[in-house]
This record gives structure tokens, sequence and C-alpha cells, in this order.
């Protein structure tokens, strides 16, 4: 796990990980400090603009759970839309994670719903967290959690694990960051199994004005992206996911799809 024999041995999740990435993957093992894997070696993947550079930032993760995502979350949703318990018991929902699961929370920042899920996972399962935030995983790291649970440093655009390998993945409150978010959800359909989960919390332009006016606006301003009311449930669907349903709150929305089963899953037994 580290360069340094006093790192002591590989935890069982982080080897776990390790054994579910792509072959080829760039990977520098992390060190007992770091206590996460990084496949980026030294590639910084947040965004260039100031919304996303505060992601990496090493004041934000000190407030983000407390302060700065109950705020964002009013912003987005609405001052009488779902507030953050809320939030994690709509991801539960949507996800319907059953002990033994695999899941991968994608721009998981310090953890907060991750942890959620390793607790619904269960000993059996595996849950990783994956963002491109040194500053934001480090805060994940020491936070804690169950044994199954590990984070990655990692591109949403680019996930290093192989196909059809996660019964659930979330991405809440992350993909309107992302500087390619399509291809990130391609990303995000091919590692979702066969009768996997996926659940999505995203921002919604609403109002008179047209989406490509005010959409470009912020993008400019935030690197916030505005998402067309029905720009995700068409792209899910152009995907082949099935069960797609929404539902909007402030400036928000919640998206929920399933990958058709289409071949019997393997059984947790089997993996």
């Amino acid at each position: 796990m580290s360069d340094s024999a006093s790192a002591g041995p590989t935890p069982p999740a982080i080897q776990a990980t390790l054994e579910l990435l792509r072959p080829g993957a760039a990977l520098h093992q992390p060190t007992a400090q770091a206590g996460y894997i990084d496949v980026l070696e030294g590639r910084d993947a947040i965004g260039p603009h100031p919304g996303q550079r505060l992601m990496g930032s090493r004041a934000l993760p000190l407030i983000y759970e407390r302060l700065w995502r109950p705020i964002g979350g009013r912003v987005l949703l609405g001052m009488i839309g779902p507030g953050t318990a809320e939030e994690h018991r709509i991801a539960l929902e949507m996800l319907y994670i059953s002990p033994g699961d695999r899941v991968l929370d994608v721009g998981c920042g310090p953890g907060n719903f991750t942890r959620d899920f390793a607790r619904a996972a269960d000993d059996d399962g595996l849950v990783i967290g994956i963002d491109a935030s040194q500053t934001m995983l480090a805060a994940a790291v020491e936070a804690g959690g169950t044994a199954n649970l590990a984070y990655v440093r990692g591109d949403a655009c680019a996930l290093p694990f192989g196909d059809e390998t996660f019964d659930a993945v979330c991405c809440f409150a992350a993909l309107y960051l992302i500087e390619e978010p399509m291809t990130a959800l391609d990303e995000i359909v091919r590692v979702l199994a066969p009768g996997g989960r996926l659940g999505l919390l995203a921002s919604c332009a609403r109002g008179p004005l047209p989406v490509d006016w005010t959409g470009s606006a912020v993008r400019a301003l935030t690197g916030i992206r505005l998402f067309g009311r029905e720009e995700l449930t068409s792209a899910l669907a152009v995907r082949g996911l099935t069960g797609v349903s929404r539902r909007l709150a402030g400036l928000g929305q919640f998206v929920s799809a399933q990958k058709p089963a289409t071949m019997d899953r393997t059984t947790k037994e089997e993996r």
C-alpha cells in the first residue's frame, strides 16, 4: 500500500477496489497517510471555472457538511425543497441498496452520502467514493466509516473501473460541476451492471428564458451546468436505461433509472 514498510497491510476495501480497476489504469498506490487510491498521478481533473476550482480548495471541506452543503441545497432545491436529511433518504430510496451490493458514489466529496451507502451495503458489500479533489478525499478518509468503504481520486469522465461493475451508482450535486457531464454519464452507464440502479441530483433550468441563454452565462461565470428540463431524462433513455423518473425541486432535479437486466446477474457468492 505504501513505499514504506511502516504503512502496514492494505485494508480489505482498498484491496477489493484495486482488483476492480481496469487493466492499464494509471495507478499510484495510496500511502497510509492518504488512505485512498490515486489513479490521476498528479493530473488535475477539476475544471477551470471558479465554482469547479473551489471544490479543490483546502477551506471548503472544513465547512462542507455543516454550512456549504445545506446552504447550497437551499439554493438548488428551494426553501421548501428537501433538506439534507431528506436528500439522503431519497438517495437510498433511488438506489435501494441491498447487503452485499457494490456501490459507486461519483463526485463523493467528503463522503457524507458514501458513508450512508456503506452502512446499507453491510459487511459483504463494497462502496467506493470517487472524486477529483484531494482535499475532499482527505476529509472523507479522516471522517472514517465502515470497513467496506474505500475512496479513489479519479476522473468521472474516465472512470477507472471495468464494465458492469456496480449494482448502484449515485451522483448527487456533482454532475453539473463536471467539465464534460455527458461523457461522465456515458461512463456511469458503462460501469453499471445489468439491473443496476442509478440516482442523480442535478440542476434543472426553469423559467421563461431559454436554457441556452441562461446556461451559457452561468457556465462561463461559475462552471456550473444548467441542464434543460428533458436533457438528462432523454440522455438516460438514449443510453438504454429504463424506468427513468424525475422529481423537480426548485432549480434541481432528482433523476432515477435502471439498467435493463439483459442477462442473469452474477450472484454475490460467485464474485
